[in-house]
């Protein structure tokens, strides 16, 4: 009797238990759930506009940029630096400011009048044109100022480290290089102002990696016998001036 009273406890503890019944869910309460995911997904949105507008271009991006992979936009930077460049050679920082804002004001506000006229006369209520813009949050976040900070540090210092190096001789083959290049850029700059050659620079970035990888071999080759006659004269200077070896030769 014991054990058959025991089984049949048993029995009715292994049978699921009947829920408590649930109130029906109003399509308003639905509503009101689904709004704050709606807030999170949007926030998300803007958080990944923001993070590719700082963050998507990277260095194969830049380099895709310097070999022309895409013509159209390598053209596009090249010409409008290029034409930045050659305003600031006629015109003052302030005079090639001031016209670019003008110039965007002008696009923007005849694109505004443009979208406000065609939707009074076609009777429609598309929004702001700009709204999809206005809506990307352009604000820096505390982990980027604080990584973009770390690198801007990183190369002062090392930047500092090297030139405390240099004038003060501690390798004075290094030393006498960094004055055989301060003299040389004496000649450079006065044939040169620093506009033009920035204007050079840009050119050569946009057209001597081009060139490099058509030519690859030959100028590898040019450039190995240079660095052996370079690396020669070097090695007698060493041998000729005292305490010019260095530590470890």
């Amino acid at each position: 009797i014991i054990k058959s009273s025991s089984e049949k406890l048993k029995t009715e503890e292994e049978r699921p238990k009947a829920k408590p019944p649930t109130a029906a869910v109003t399509p308003e309460v639905r509503a009101a759930n689904k709004a704050p995911a709606a807030d999170m997904e949007k926030g998300e949105v803007k958080k990944t506009n923001i993070a590719v507008f700082f963050q998507g271009f990277n260095k194969e991006k830049a380099m895709d940029l310097l070999y022309w992979r895409n013509v159209k936009q390598s053209g596009a930077v090249f010409s409008s630096v290029l034409l930045l460049l050659f305003s600031l050679t006629q015109f003052s920082v302030v005079s090639v400011a001031a016209y670019l804002a003008l110039a965007a004001l002008s696009a923007t506000i005849s694109f505004r009048i443009y979208k406000s006229v065609l939707q009074a006369v076609q009777k429609t209520d598309e929004g702001h044109p700009f709204k999809a813009y206005l809506e990307i949050e352009m604000t820096l976040s505390q982990d980027q100022i604080s990584k973009y900070a770390d690198k801007i540090l990183l190369y002062t210092n090392t930047c500092m480290k090297e030139l405390r190096r240099l004038f003060l001789v501690q390798d004075l083959v290094d030393s006498l290089k960094f004055a055989v290049l301060m003299w040389l850029l004496t000649y450079v700059g006065a044939l040169f102002n620093g506009l033009t050659l920035l204007i050079l620079g840009v050119v050569s970035m946009f057209t001597m990696p081009v060139v490099y990888e058509k030519h690859q071999a030959q100028i590898d080759q040019y450039v190995g016998l240079i660095r052996t006659q370079v690396n020669g004269v070097v090695g007698k200077i060493q041998a000729k001036i005292p305490g010019a070896k260095r530590k470890e030769e």
